[in-house]
């Protein structure tokens, strides 16, 4: 078996959107030697932990409402090309992550990585739900099979808190500094959304899988 190491932050479209497109190369070699472990980066590590309103905010970053929609473009040309819905509209908060990642690391102890980040990227992106207020955490949770009231508890507590921060520190001290980023082996960085392609590639050559 062969690491493959994610680096991600459940509210980065190009997260969704390369998760996808990994998720389908995987789903079409169901033989894939991988073994995946997803790692925090928050992407706006600065975020008040309330969040802030999402409209606002993409503005004042990007310079005006027209350099957001052109921002958006290439996301949405990317998600209709692979089926997946997001609801903009409905977006209308960006929230501060550290507790999803902290969700996501409570969830990697009891073998639910995979399904918490998918939880947590459809409640953001195709729900529009506020993925930093503690109860929709809990329902996510919830919904994956991890314990309600343990995962309350936590979350009202500083528990991981360091941890989570800790390991996103050293990620950028390795020279991470965009998401999503894949490890292979602990030694091949691959940056970026990459196509289903190259991932049925990368497979294949492991894999010794024959040119067909």
């Amino acid at each position: 078996m062969i690491s493959l190491d994610i680096f991600a932050d459940p509210v980065c479209p190009w997260c969704l959107i390369g998760k996808a497109r990994l998720d389908r190369a995987l789903e079409a070699r169901p033989d894939h030697p991988f073994v995946i472990a997803w790692h925090p980066f928050q992407l706006n590590p600065d975020m008040p932990a309330e969040g802030v309103e999402r409209g606002t905010y993409l503005e004042a970053k990007f310079g005006s409402r027209n350099a957001v929609v052109d921002l958006h473009k290439p996301i949405i040309e990317a998600a209709d090309a692979l089926g997946l819905t997001i609801d903009l509209a409905a977006i209308t908060r960006i929230p501060n992550t550290l507790d999803a990642h902290r969700m996501i690391h409570w969830a990697g102890q009891e073998g639910r990585q995979t399904a918490m980040i998918a939880a947590l990227m459809r409640a953001y992106w195709r729900e529009g739900r506020d993925i930093g207020a503690v109860a929709v955490l809990a329902d996510l949770g919830e919904n994956i099979g991890m314990e309600r009231a343990l995962v309350t508890r936590l979350l009202a507590s500083d528990a991981d808190r360091d941890t989570v921060l800790a390991r996103d520190r050293h990620a950028r001290e390795r020279g991470l500094n965009a998401v999503p980023s894949f490890i292979i082996a602990n030694q091949h960085v691959v940056s970026g959304a990459q196509p289903t392609e190259l991932w049925l590639n990368v497979i294949d050559e492991l894999t010794g899988r024959p040119d067909v």
